[in-house]
């Protein structure tokens, strides 16, 4: 039975990872200081409340048992509130990073897979985005992922530390059956925040209506999140079977629009969103679309849930159950 440490396991794209780790057999230890996840997520057995800042008891977890890997989502990750809050994001996303490597290299851990996100591209000079595209990222939040990369980097070539980051596009949906779904707070997801509108006759607010897509609106790639989480069980396995260092794009290649999504999510609940335009968002590109070529031919990954509207059902069926 091979150990797995995933920081940040109480969360939303975490907790769905540690749900499909345990069916394949994985014996699982979760690292969270509960900040932004959600202690219903996780087993109390596997539940090691700590911060990452931590890094003589990081350490002392990770000589406790013989972990194979680590499995890195813990992060702040709203884009917004970076831009208000940059040194928060700096210390919370790279400081305790910084500290979980050196736990890990003191734990002789060397096999790292890495939450990290599309921001780091910025705003693309074409879609779709590969990923030997220039890092060039907008916010704080991309940035401060573009940096632990950056320094997965060094740790490769100095430390050893072999790495997978997967570089998310749109994060989305639920695994059926499974209790777990989206509970950000404050919510600042598309899907989540639609039926949300449904729910309560609350006009959500659409930002754009005039970028120079189909419908005037933004284009995302939306992933399922369980498609996500096989993503992170197959780099896994590439780290653990003597793989090299790599990033991915982890986005199923196909863009859909916010009037798209909302004319899903009326499909799927037969009722019709209350919702207002607003203006464009500051930094929010047109479109953003990944090219996971590379995902699917070197680690064998593919996205099961192709259907917008299967995706849609997924998370309202979350939605109706809390």
């Amino acid at each position: 039975m091979k150990h797995i440490l995933v920081t940040g396991g109480a969360g939303y794209i975490g907790a769905h990872t540690v749900h499909l780790l345990l069916r394949r057999g994985y014996e699982v230890t979760v690292v969270d200081d509960l900040s932004r996840g959600h202690r219903h997520n996780v087993a109390p057995d596997r539940l090691r409340i700590l911060p990452l800042a931590d890094t003589d008891r990081l350490t002392e977890l990770l000589r406790s048992k013989p972990f194979e890997a680590v499995v890195h989502f813990a992060a702040y990750i709203a884009v917004g509130e970076s831009s208000r809050e940059p040194e928060m994001y700096f210390t919370n996303n790279v400081s305790g990073s910084l500290s979980l490597f050196t736990a890990m290299a003191r734990a002789q851990v060397s096999r790292l897979v890495f939450s990290s996100t599309a921001a780091v591209y910025g705003t693309p000079a074409r879609v779709p985005i590969t990923e030997d595209m220039p890092i060039q990222p907008v916010s704080p939040y991309g940035d401060s992922k573009a940096m632990v990369e950056k320094i997965l980097g060094w740790l490769d070539q100095r430390r050893e530390l072999r790495s997978i980051s997967l570089r998310y596009f749109n994060a989305c949906g639920a695994e059926p059956d499974s209790g777990l779904g989206e509970e950000h707070d404050p919510e600042t997801h598309l899907i989540p925040l639609l039926l949300r509108a449904v729910e309560t006759g609350h006009p959500i607010t659409l930002f754009g209506d005039d970028y120079a897509t189909p419908d005037g609106t933004c284009i995302r790639d939306y992933i399922h999140v369980s498609d996500l989480a096989e993503a992170h069980i197959l780099a896994l396995e590439h780290l653990i079977g003597g793989g090299a260092s790599h990033a991915f794009n982890a986005g199923t290649g196909t863009g859909h629009s916010v009037l798209e999504v909302l004319r899903a999510v009326e499909q799927v609940t037969g009722e019709k969103v209350p919702h207002t335009m607003g203006p464009r968002r500051a930094g929010d590109a047109a479109v953003l679309v990944a090219d996971s070529n590379q995902l699917q031919s070197t680690l064998g990954w593919k996205p099961r849930y192709t259907d917008l509207r299967e995706i849609v059902r997924t998370a309202f069926e979350f939605a109706r159950k809390r």
